[in-house]
């Protein structure tokens, strides 16, 4: 064990850290319309039941996987299971969180470019908002630097170190994001015609609802809370014996849960306000993906007084939601380069941040590699890590760990008494939801 293993300092550091590494810009284009072609409430309403029986267990279990262990997320299943071959699972995580970075890194840096071009007044001029993003997706070397500097910028939080990179760096990021978030939202709340786009969101919609929302939610939930990429084994490593694993989980999804809600009411009131017939935007809305932000949102902010403002302060906080998933996503990456290789916490930032380039430079010129690293990662990896992790906290550990590491060795009563519903899930429950996902995946 690391006898002198750095955590987080304060009970708002973890919280922030950890609802950072689940907060990205999935909550922003992939739930809203998710939740529109679901029925609206109907999905919120399936998607929070998914969190509470599936997302939260799952969370939990990583936490417990990375405080118990106090290593990285490879070192950690070699710790808790030595001479056995549960180590693959530990290191396929690890390769999740670097592949997932070699596109990521890409979107990320259209973030950047887009927030440039709402600063400099050019989304102002624009008329063909499709073909700006498409002279965008058409420029490599446009790509290539972007995405160079949103690297070199999280590489930065890394090399800072677990207090003064990542723990402060969400401090800060966070409130920052849920401040925009915010304002955004009251912003498109006041707009007139925005009922018809809440409505639209949250009005329980029997006829639109599909024979999988229950499935899609389900992969909302998964998906969105960053399981099975070693952001919270990583995050959990760098936990006290204090903090308490479930209140930290619970914390961590109804932040997830409210920037994805958020995000909701900032788009569709918008849209529904500033489009003349909603009904031919509907379409867009629900697709959800890079276009949506890209091109439906920036020729809806266009239409407002003001738009430069409220342009930048939306690709502002897509921005900030992706810095906070790639400090995550490399630092799982990092700290198993430092323990596993004994590098140097910078040599192995600067090794990491070496390889996200290559792989991003590459998606930058092909996006069939792109699609190829997205696809590899979301619909194989991650379900696959999901699963073994359940298995191995629900069967494998021994359940004397599993009681101390979820009660405080016995000082949390409250999170005893759930002890067994928890076990219940994760060996009889999580498992097969995540089997179903990924079958629904392969063949959706």
């Amino acid at each position: 064990m690391n006898e002198k293993r750095v955590t987080f300092a304060s009970k708002i550091g973890v919280i922030a850290a950890a609802a950072g590494s689940a907060v990205g810009l999935g909550n922003i284009w992939r739930f809203p319309s998710q939740a529109a072609d679901g029925g609206g409430a109907i999905f919120i309403m399936v998607y929070i039941g998914c969190i509470l029986l599936f997302g939260i267990p799952l969370i939990i279990s990583e936490f417990l996987v990375g405080r118990s262990s106090q290593a990285n997320t490879a070192g950690a299943f070699h710790r808790l299971a030595p001479r056995t071959h549960w180590k693959w699972v530990g290191r396929m995580s690890v390769l999740s969180a670097f592949l997932i970075m070699g596109f990521y890194m890409v979107v990320c840096g259209w973030t950047l470019d887009y927030l440039i071009q709402s600063f400099s007044g050019k989304l102002r001029t624009v008329n063909d908002f499709s073909a700006n993003f498409t002279a965008l997706l058409n420029n490599p070397l446009r790509q290539i630097g972007w995405m160079i500097l949103f690297t070199i910028l999280t590489a930065f939080f890394i090399i800072s170190g677990v207090k003064k990179g990542i723990e402060q760096s969400s401090k800060i990021l966070m409130p920052m994001l849920f401040l925009l978030l915010i304002v955004l939202a009251v912003r498109a709340i006041m707009l007139e015609g925005a009922s018809g786009g809440l409505a639209f969101l949250f009005k329980p919609d029997m006829e639109h609802v599909k024979p999988t929302v229950f499935l899609d939610a389900m992969g909302q939930a998964f998906f969105s809370l960053s399981i099975g990429m070693g952001c919270m084994i990583t995050y959990g490593s760098y936990f006290n014996d204090r903090t308490n694993l479930t209140k930290t989980a619970v914390q961590v999804s109804v932040l997830d849960t409210l920037v994805a809600i958020l995000a909701g009411v900032i788009i569709f009131p918008s849209a529904f306000a500033l489009t003349a017939n909603p009904g031919t935007i509907v379409d867009e809305l629900v697709a959800g993906g890079p276009g949506l932000l890209f091109i439906t949102l920036p020729g809806l902010f266009n239409q407002m007084p003001a738009s430069m403002l409220w342009a930048a302060m939306f690709f502002c906080l897509l921005a900030l939601a992706a810095l906070t998933s790639t400090i995550s996503l490399m630092e799982v990456v990092t700290l198993y380069l430092h323990e596993e290789y004994h590098f140097s916490r910078k040599r192995s930032t600067l090794l990491v941040t070496a390889g996200v380039i290559i792989l991003g430079v590459v998606s930058s010129f092909s996006s069939k590699f792109f699609n190829l690293l997205d696809v590899t990662s979301a619909k194989f990896m991650l379900p696959a890590g999901g699963f073994f992790i359940c298995l191995f906290v629900g069967w494998y550990l021994d359940q004397k760990l599993v009681y101390a590491q979820m009660t405080n060795h016995g000082s949390l009563q409250s999170a005893a008494k759930l002890l067994k519903i928890y076990i219940f899930l994760l060996r009889y429950i999580v498992p097969p939801a995540i089997l179903a996902i990924f079958i629904y995946g392969l063949t959706g």
